[in-house]
C-alpha cells in the first residue's frame, strides 16, 4: 500500500462529515478528534482515530460511528475497521528545531496578544474550544460565531439573554478572543453595565466625561455583561444611546448580554429598546443532561480530574447549572485531597447528600412544602404518600420526596424519616442513594425533580 497522509485522509473525511451535521455539533465533537494511524490488513483497512477525552469517544461511538465509518469507506476505497481511543494529538516535534527568528517571532506575537487581551479586559479561558454546545445554547453559539467571523456585519447588535450560569458571558468573551486573536490592534472593551455607569459616575465627579467618550466611542467591539443594570439611570442611558450610535455608525460590533429580553426590561428608554431589537435576539436555555455531561468533561479536564463517565452523569444528574458544577467540581477536588482519597461514587454522593448549600444554594421551602409539592406533582394524596404502602405509584414519589428533604433542604436523615412517616434513617438513605443513582441515568427521574423544584 502507497504511503497514505493521515492529515489529508482525515480532513478529507471531516469535509464530508461537516456537511451531514449541524455547525455546533462538528465543533463540539468532531474538532476534538484526530487520525493516529491508517493500517492495510487482507483488503481492509483499520483506522484508529484519537478523542481529546473519554467523553468524546463515548459519543462519537454511540452516535456517529456509523458516519464516520461511511465517510472513511469513500475517502479510502475500500471496507475499514474502526478503533476509537482517547489520546491528544501528537504534539509538532518541529516547533524546537525552528529557525530562530520564527520562534521569537511567534513569542512575541504571543506577548502582543497577552497585553490585546488584558488592555480589552477579556478573561482567559473563556473561548469558542472549551464552550459546549446542544440542542439548548445552539443558537446563540452559531450567531456568536457568525459574529466572530463578520464583526460590525452578522448582526449587530447582538443581544444574548438567560438564566444564571447559562454561559451569556462565556459566549460574549469567546467572541471578542477570536477577534483579537486574529488582528490583537483591534480596540474592544469588555465591561459589566455597572462598570460602564460607575466609569460615567466618575467622568461627571472628575470632570472627565470627555475621556470617558474618547474610551469608548471610538471602539471596534464594544462588550457590556448585564445591560439591565442601566435601566432607570436617565444619564447613563443617555450616554450609552449616544456611545451606541457612535460605534455602530462607525463599523464596531456591539454585543450585550441580559437576564431577560430587551421587552422585558423594565424602565429601559423605548429608544434603546427599539435599537436592541434591530438586531439579533437570541436566548440560552438551562443546560440539558448531555450538556451538563460535556460541561463537567471540560471544567474537570481544565482542573486535572479525571472522571470515568459514570461518574460523570451521577454529576450531572444531580447538579443544574455550569456555575454549580464548578463549585461541586471544586468540592470535590478539596474533599479529596484533604481525605487523600481517590473519587468515588461514594465520595461524590456524599458530597451530593450533604445539600447543595456547598455548591451553589438550596430552595427556599420548608418540608410541608415540599410535601404538598411532591403530592400535587405526582396526583398523589399525602396520606398514602406518608403511609405504609410500597406500591410502586407510591413508592418512587415518596423516595422523590425524601431525597428532596434531604438535598434541598439539608434535614438531618432521623427528621427526614420522622416527616415521611416515621420511617428509620436507614430508609432515607436508601432513597437518597437510589435517587441520585437513577437521576444520572432516567430523563424521566431528572423532569420530576426539576419540575418539583421549579414549583417550589
Amino acid at each position: 500500500m502507497a504511503e497514505l497522509n493521515t492529515k489529508q485522509v482525515w480532513k478529507d473525511a471531516l469535509e464530508s462529515i461537516k456537511v451531514s451535521v449541524s455547525p455546533a455539533i462538528f465543533s463540539t465533537w468532531f474538532n476534538q478528534t484526530h487520525l493516529l494511524g491508517v493500517k492495510e490488513a487482507q483488503g481492509r483497512y483499520v483506522v484508529e482515530v484519537g478523542c481529546s477525552s473519554a467523553f468524546v469517544k463515548t459519543t462519537i461511538e454511540s452516535r456517529y460511528w456509523g458516519l464516520v465509518q461511511d465517510s472513511l469507506t469513500k475517502v479510502l476505497g475500500g471496507p475499514i475497521d474502526l478503533i476509537f481511543l482517547v489520546k491528544q494529538p501528537p504534539e509538532d516535534r518541529g516547533l524546537n528545531s525552528a529557525p530562530a527568528p520564527l520562534f521569537q517571532g511567534s513569542t512575541t506575537f504571543a506577548q502582543e496578544l497577552s497585553s490585546a487581551l488584558l488592555k480589552a479586559r477579556l478573561r482567559p479561558g473563556f473561548t469558542f474550544d472549551n464552550f459546549a454546545v446542544s440542542s439548548s445554547n445552539q443558537m446563540a453559539w452559531a450567531a456568536a460565531d457568525a459574529v466572530s467571523q463578520s464583526p460590525g456585519e452578522a448582526y449587530n447588535p447582538l443581544f444574548i439573554w438567560g438564566g444564571v450560569g447559562v454561559g451569556k458571558t462565556h459566549l460574549m468573551l469567546a467572541v471578542g478572543h477570536s477577534i483579537v486573536s486574529r488582528r490583537p490592534d483591534t480596540k474592544i472593551v469588555f465591561c459589566s453595565g455597572e462598570e460602564f455607569t460607575n466609569d460615567i459616575v466618575e467622568g461627571i465627579r472628575n470632570k472627565t466625561t470627555q475621556a470617558f467618550r474618547e474610551k469608548y466611542r471610538k471602539l471596534k467591539g464594544l462588550f457590556i455583561d448585564d445591560i439591565q443594570f442601566i435601566a432607570g439611570k436617565n444619564t447613563v442611558q443617555e450616554e450609552f444611546f449616544h456611545t451606541f450610535n457612535a460605534v455602530t455608525g462607525a463599523g464596531g460590533q456591539i454585543i450585550l448580554t441580559s437576564d431577560r429580553p430587551p421587552s422585558e426590561i423594565s424602565k429601559l428608554e423605548e429608544r434603546l429598546r427599539s435599537r436592541f431589537e434591530a438586531g439579533l435576539i437570541v436566548d440560552i436555555s438551562p443546560p440539558d443532561f448531555e450538556l451538563r455531561c460535556a460541561i463537567i468533561q471540560i471544567k474537570s479536564k481544565e482542573r486535572g480530574i479525571e472522571l470515568p463517565m459514570d461518574f460523570v452523569q451521577i454529576i450531572a444528574g444531580n447538579v443544574e447549572s455550569a456555575r454549580k458544577i464548578e463549585g461541586f467540581l471544586i468540592k470535590l477536588a478539596s474533599e479529596a485531597r484533604i481525605k487523600k482519597t481517590e473519587i468515588s461514587p461514594e465520595l461524590i454522593k456524599g458530597i451530593l447528600g450533604k445539600g447543595e448549600e456547598e455548591i451553589g444554594g438550596r430552595i427556599k421551602a420548608g418540608p410541608s412544602d415540599v410535601i404538598s409539592a411532591v403530592s400535587k406533582y405526582f396526583s398523589v394524596g399525602k396520606k398514602p404518600l406518608l403511609g405504609p404502602s410500597r406500591a410502586r405509584p407510591i413508592a418512587r414519589p415518596r423516595q422523590i420526596l425524601m431525597y428532596v428533604l434531604r438535598t434541598q433542604l439539608g434535614l438531618p436523615l432521623e427528621e427526614v424519616g420522622r416527616l415521611v412517616g416515621g420511617r428509620d434513617h436507614t430508609t432515607v438513605m436508601h432513597a437518597v442513594e437510589k435517587i441520585t443513582e437513577l437521576a444520572s441515568s432516567d430523563v424521566q427521574i431528572r423532569e420530576d425533580l426539576l419540575g418539583i423544584k421549579n414549583s417550589l
